[in-house]
């Protein structure tokens, strides 16, 4: 599948920049399109035509069950949100979900002090887990998928990373849910997000934090980014607000962009099946690790990660670190 994801990369341009404070978003243009059509996850859900449940009564931390009633197949993003149930969840990995069909999906919980019913299914609130809590989080499925065949994430790191940052954020609640770190920076997620459009023919970005490649999300049609194009920049602008550096000098620049695309075009790939329809590609080299989903030798989602010196753990850990420490001192 490398030379699918090669191919898709060669039809992108980059377009001009877009910015607000430390967060810089670079548009990503392509005549590119699948040739087959499918729904977005808040497209169904809005819709009613798929349920998001629990796999039993008494529930599974790491498996959600998904009946798509639809005759269209349904497109579930990683990191996208389900909220509900015994307790919120994000999905491990991108997943096509066949038309008329029942899957069992890989997520993670991000509510980590509830484990009740607030409802029999799983609702929408349009939100994605943050790129360092993906990037941490992609690291721990290519692990497991390499290892033993599954999704898996590592469950108490992730815990651990969203309380962290709800300290940071001073969001801290009962039940430590990533939502209520988004509702606490809502009027500051608003801020961000009215500075950033989606262009004509866009099909992703590049998202750049105080001057330095952060990733990139790149869909298979036009059409997909602008559906979520609000919740995806969302979710890098909580990043941004957490690791705010108002005098770091860094610029944004198109050099560095366009370096990250070829080191992503070049990243040597990792075919396993994918939990639904097509192939879950497992991207990593020393400067980046991501993963696409080809179906019918087409490229439906591309995330790429930059890493730090080999870890992109200690990349962020280190930074937050040093954000952790400048906001107890004010």
């Amino acid at each position: 599948m490398q030379s699918v994801i090669q191919g898709y990369l060669d039809k992108v341009k980059i377009g001009r920049k877009q910015s607000h404070q430390n967060l810089a978003v670079f548009p990503l243009l392509s005549g590119y399109t699948t040739a087959f059509d499918y729904m977005t996850l808040d497209e169904a859900l809005a819709g009613g035509l798929i349920e998001v449940t629990e796999v039993s009564h008494g529930g599974a931390v790491p498996e959600l069950t998904v009946v798509n009633r639809s005759p269209m197949m349904v497109l579930i993003l990683d990191g996208e949100e389900l909220v509900g149930a015994k307790q919120n969840r994000i999905v491990n990995t991108t997943i096509l979900i066949q038309a008329k069909s029942t899957t069992a999906i890989p997520v993670s919980c991000v509510e980590q002090g509830r484990w009740h019913y607030r409802s029999p299914r799983f609702s929408s609130e349009e939100r994605m887990m943050s790129p360092a809590l993906r990037a941490m989080k992609a690291e721990h499925v290519r692990r497991s998928v390499r290892e033993t065949g599954t999704f898996r994430s590592d469950q108490g790191r992730i815990w651990e990373e969203i309380s962290e940052k709800a300290d940071r954020l001073e969001a801290e609640s009962p039940t430590m849910a990533m939502a209520d770190i988004y509702e606490k920076e809502r009027s500051s997620l608003s801020d961000y997000v009215k500075h950033f459009r989606p262009v004509e023919m866009q099909v992703g970005a590049v998202f750049l934090i105080n001057g330095k490649v952060v990733g990139l999300d790149t869909f298979g049609k036009p059409e997909t980014l602008a559906k979520v194009f609000r919740k995806l920049v969302e979710s890098y602008a909580l990043d941004a607000i957490d690791w705010s550096e108002p005098s770091s000098g860094e610029k944004p620049s198109g050099a560095e962009v366009r370096t990250f695309l070829e080191v992503a075009r070049t990243s040597p790939v990792e075919n396993h099946s994918s939990v639904g329809l097509g192939t879950d590609c497992r991207m990593e080299s020393e400067r980046l690790a991501g993963f696409s989903l080809v179906h019918e030798e087409q490229v439906l989602h591309l995330s790429v990660f930059a890493r730090g010196n080999g870890s992109s753990r200690e990349r962020h850990s280190s930074r937050m670190q040093r954000f952790s420490r400048r906001r107890r001192t004010h």
